[in-house]
This record gives structure tokens, sequence and C-alpha cells, in this order.
């Protein structure tokens, strides 16, 4: 072959390639490649915190341990909260034994003291009796002063008074107490048992439970750390509440609406697709706005967080996956 036909052939490949490259470039321009959204699972994690300040004395799970609803994480040591169960328990008691007092009212050898003083004051009764009819007819017969006789007539009424009044202290004792101060003592025992109620309950919340099946995934504090009211002390992830955060780009949310069914892949487990239901559409924050790269003609595109529920439970899912959301078909 001379040197003018290499020319030729080679000037015929460059025409044919420059063909192929502009007929590849228009294919893509009329059927641009599928976008490929990604983003990333996640799951609900609870923060665990005490009521009681304290010191950790024990605890029971590991960072990677799986718990159930109700399992204790950890137990914290409040000698404050101890006493004030002692204060507490101590003031019921008191209140216990002021409320029996106050129900069997007083006793035996109480009401037959009141007894013996009523019989005694109704024996000068008469005695002073005696002597008021005696001195009455005396002073009758002009035989005593009205001076005499007022003083006999004052200590017979003033003996009357006292038997009335010693009577009356024998029926309160053989009746016991008051209605009303039965009430007011049993009200008293209520009063002091919520107290108690109330430092048990601070005496549970010692102990940290989970609230609900998960995975711990941290522990904030060690054995002997003292804590006051509200620390964190771990973190237990939801294994069974996860879902999928995707950033789409507005100019991709017209084929895109809440409750939508979309299909899923996790690279981590495979090539199988699942399917998914779109829970929430909302716009970002201004610093994740995704700005267009050319400036011709473009304008910056912001992006909107999706979220995506699996419609089923996804075996192995685990957070911080990358998931990967097929771009949905224009409607």
């Amino acid at each position: 072959m001379n040197e003018s036909n290499k020319t030729l052939f080679a000037g015929l490949a460059v025409v044919i390639a420059a063909v192929g490259i502009v007929a590849l470039v228009g294919l893509f321009a009329i059927h641009p490649p599928k976008e490929m959204i990604t983003g990333e699972v996640d799951a609900t994690e609870y923060r665990v915190s005490n009521k009681v300040p304290g010191r950790i004395d024990s605890l029971y799970v590991s960072e990677g341990d799986h718990v159930k609803a109700g399992d204790t994480l950890a137990h914290i040591s409040s000698p404050q909260v101890e006493a004030k169960m002692m204060q507490a328990e101590a003031v019921k008691n008191a209140a216990s034994a002021q409320s029996r007092k106050a129900k069997g009212g007083a006793r035996d050898q109480q009401k037959q003291m009141a007894y013996q003083v009523w019989q005694k004051a109704k024996a000068a009764v008469e005695v002073y009796q005696k002597s008021y009819e005696r001195v009455k007819g005396l002073y009758e017969k002009g035989v005593v002063s009205a001076q005499k006789f007022d003083e006999v007539e004052a200590q017979y009424k003033v003996a009357q008074a006292d038997c009335a009044a010693a009577e009356q202290q024998y029926l309160m004792a053989k009746e016991g107490a008051q209605q009303e101060d039965i009430a007011a003592a049993a009200a008293l025992v209520s009063q002091a048992g919520g107290a108690v109620a109330e430092v048990q309950s601070y005496l549970d919340d010692s102990y940290i439970i989970a609230p609900s099946d998960g995975v711990v995934v941290e522990i904030y504090v060690k054995m002997g750390d003292l804590i006051g009211t509200g620390s964190p002390v771990m973190s237990v992830l939801n294994m069974d509440d996860c879902w999928l955060n995707f950033a789409v780009r507005e100019d991709l949310l017209k084929t895109l609406e809440t409750g939508d069914t979309v299909s899923l892949r996790i690279p981590a487990l495979g090539d199988d697709t699942y399917p998914g239901r779109v829970r929430r559409i909302q716009p970002m924050a201004s610093y994740a706005t995704w700005r267009a790269t050319k400036t011709n003609g473009q304008y910056d595109v912001k992006s909107f967080d999706v979220k995506v529920v699996p419609s089923a439970s996804i075996k192995g899912l685990r957070p911080g996956m990358t998931a990967i959301m097929d771009q949905p078909k224009h409607k």
C-alpha cells in the first residue's frame, strides 16, 4: 500500500470515529442515563438518661449487646435518696401510730381513772348538799348569818360543776376520739404514704431500663462516675425501626410524591431490589443546596430530604449502609 492510500485510510478512520462520537453524544442527549439517587440507612436511636443523681455502681451491658425492652442496663447508687426513704418511712410510721391511737380511743386505765374522778366528785356533791340543806335550815331560823349561808351555797354549786365536768371527762374517754380527729389522722397516714411512694419511684428510677428492643451502640459513662439528673448514660439503636434518607435535587422531584412506591438497592447486601414507600419530602438546610457547575443560563438547585421506609423488613440492614433509589419513571 502506497503512502497516498495510507493517508486516505487514516483520514477515513478519523471521519468514522468522529461520526461515532457525534452519534453517541446525540444518543445520550436524547436518552440520558438514568439518574442514580444515593442515600444512607438510618434508625431510631434512644438516648437513655437517668432521673436520679448518684454514682454508677453497675453496668449490666456492653456496647454491641442486643437488649429487650425492659432489660436493666445499669444501676445508680444514690445514698441521698435512700436517706429520704428512711425519713419518709419514719413519718409514715408515726402517722400510723397516731391514727391507731385515734381509732382505739383512751386506754382502759385512763377510762377507769376518769370514772373514779367522777365518782369522787359525786361523793363531794352529796357531802356539800347535806351541808347546804343543814345551813339553809339554820339560816331560815336566824341561827346563822347570811354570809355563812352564801359560802356554803357557793361550795355546793362548785361541787356540782366539778361533778358535771368529771362526768363529761369520763364520757369522752369512754367514747374515744371524735370522727374529725380520726379522719385527720387517716389523712396524715395517706400523706405520709404518698411521700413514701414518691421516694420509692426515685429508687426504682435508679435502675436504667431499656426503652425498646435494640442494640447498645455507645456507653457514655464508666463504673464509679458521678452523674446528675438527666445525664445521658448510653444509646440504644432500634434495629426494627430503620428508614432511608436521600438528598434529592428539586429538578428530580417532579416524578416523586409522598406515598409513592420506589425501588431500593443496598450494595452491601447484594444486587437485590427492595420496595419502599416515600414517607416525607422536605427541604434541606441552606448549606446542603447543590449549585450548578455551569453558570451560563443555570441556577442554584436546592436539595430535598426524602425519607423512604422499606415496605418489608430487610435482613441484614444496618444504619450507615449506602442505599440507592432508582429514579422514578416520568408520570
